[in-house]
């Protein structure tokens, strides 16, 4: 990788009684950022870089900084953290796609996805993604950097984002629609400084991103008028569908197939099937009988039971006597204790292809995530390590991983409404879901699920795509299906962006 720094540092501090920064005007140091753990609330550094994307050479510039919030009197109250990646050999910019990511928690910053999924550069992992040493980044060559310029965002508190004015409480923040309206308004700012107003533009959410981006694809629409290409949902959250009693603990059964054949769990049977061949059964079973059956409470009749229970064992890799003591609702947590107990291990929970060890094989739930531990592993030195050395963004303040963004209020959550009225309205917008088999905190059969509950209608779905993978929540840490994903991403937005004189009508 080429990588050309350039002095292209420009830090304007804003002026106001009620921010914690001074001075007032530019500064041309240098060390303006380096020497400081107070956010700059507009902040930028500028560099140059290249890459090589599915065997061809594509220039880009990098630009790191922070980009304000305002008050209703246009104060600055926080400053948000980003990155911004263009490619240069580009001669017109309005027909050039701008995508712009959100991770999720609520509360972790845009790393993930940055530097593991569709950014330029990725970091070091093995082939399954798992930390390897030394720590550090690649080149990503699957990068969607050679069809869209691409902007990640960290919200207040996550990354290097800060609120900055000490009146200004969390909850203008946290919480689901706060978020969302704050955001809006940031996303606004940021291309019209860009200049990027004609560009067919496109929302990217991994876990809660998919919430924010959800809500977010309505309140552009309403509140800044800004009209979405497309909307693309990573690991997707229930997005405020309604799911409860029966339908909610039926839903569990096929990810919990997927991951007992993923270690081997299951009768040859289903062992010597593809997994893609051997989910449908399940899925099947979960929608056309495991639900009826479970609608009826304690009113089963034992025999039925017993007959669900034997089922749900042979797909799960759970004993029927758990089944049965658990009254055919088996809990994430015990799934993940139960399923390896007598090999010794758990399995992890946003990624079950990992395993833990616990201080006691009997319990409710493991001791840890295992998949977690793993990913901050590697995530964290590599961000920090890419944010100093290779993109210049030299700063004392702490790169948050997981941000206080609490107590988070999660009411009023009609996110999927909202993106179903944002399709309804805009005959341009389309929407993709990615799901990992293994993921057991957005799991891939809940996220078929809230795609048929999306639009009743049915009058939608032509604009509607589900794609899953051999991977967990982060399903790009796989190599292999990185690659698939990141050329359905390219297939996607290609596809979303209508020929020139194509008009927005049904």
């Amino acid at each position: 990788m080429k990588n050309f720094y350039i002095s292209t540092l420009f830090v304007c501090l804003i002026a106001g009684t009620a921010l914690a920064q001074q001075p007032s005007t530019p500064s041309k140091n240098p060390n303006a950022i380096t020497k400081t753990r107070i956010l700059q609330v507009d902040s930028a550094v500028v560099t140059k870089h290249s890459v090589s994307i599915k065997g061809k050479v594509v220039p880009y510039t990098a630009t790191a900084g922070s980009m304000p919030i305002w008050d209703e009197d246009g104060r600055p109250v926080a400053g948000v953290f980003y990155t911004y990646y263009e490619r240069d050999d580009i001669s017109d910019r309005s027909t050039r796609p701008l995508v712009i990511s959100f991770n999720g928690g609520p509360g972790t910053p845009s790393v993930w996805m940055e530097i593991g999924y569709t950014g330029p550069r990725r970091l070091n992992t093995d082939n399954e993604g798992y930390p390897v040493q030394p720590y550090g980044m690649e080149d990503n060559p699957n990068s969607i950097l050679d069809v869209a310029d691409i902007v990640y965002i960290d919200p207040v508190n996550t990354g290097y984002s800060r609120i900055v004015n000490k009146e200004t409480p969390g909850s203008k923040f946290f919480g689901v629609n706060e978020d969302i309206k704050y955001l809006a308004e940031w996303i606004n700012t940021f291309v019209t400084r860009k200049n990027r107003w004609a560009s067919p533009k496109f929302l990217i959410g991994e876990s809660y991103g998919t919430t924010r981006a959800s809500g977010l694809a309505l309140e552009l629409q309403n509140a800044q008028w800004m009209y979405l290409n497309g909307v693309i949902l990573v690991s997707p959250t229930d997005l405020g569908i309604e799911r409860s009693g029966p339908v909610q603990a039926a839903l569990k059964l096929p990810y919990f197939a997927a991951t007992a054949w993923y270690h081997g769990m299951l009768s040859p049977e289903y062992q010597q099937k593809d997994l893609t061949a051997f989910l449908p059964e399940v899925e099947n079973f979960t929608i056309n009988e495991l639900i009826p059956a479970m609608a009826r409470g304690g009113f089963i009749d034992d025999a039925q039971k017993k007959d669900m229970a034997a089922k749900m064992a042979k797909y799960s890799g759970i004993s029927v006597d758990v089944i049965l003591g658990n009254n055919l609702d088996v809990s994430y947590d015990l799934f993940w204790k139960e399923l390896l107990r007598v090999k010794g291990y758990t399995v992890g929970r946003l990624d079950s292809r990992y395993k833990g060890i616990d201080r006691q094989a009997y319990g409710g739930s493991p001791d840890y995530n295992a998949e977690l531990v793993a990913w901050l592993h590697e995530f964290t030195p590599a961000m920090n390590i890419y944010l100093r050395n290779e993109l210049n963004y030299k700063t004392d303040l702490k790169y948050n991983m997981f941000g206080d963004v609490w107590p988070w209020d999660d009411k009023n959550d009609h996110t999927g409404e909202n993106l179903r009225q944002a399709i309804a309205q805009n005959p341009y917008l389309h929407l993709l879901i990615q799901s990992g088999y293994y993921d057991g905190a957005c799991d891939y059969f809940n996220a078929k699920y809230s795609l048929w509950q999306l639009d009743p209608s049915g009058r939608l779905k032509d604009r509607l795509k589900w794609e899953g993978y051999k991977s967990g929540h982060m399903l790009y840490l796989r190599k292999e299906d990185l690659a698939t994903a990141t050329e359905n991403l390219r297939k996607f937005i290609q596809e979303s962006v209508p020929k020139p004189g194509t008009p927005a009508k049904y």
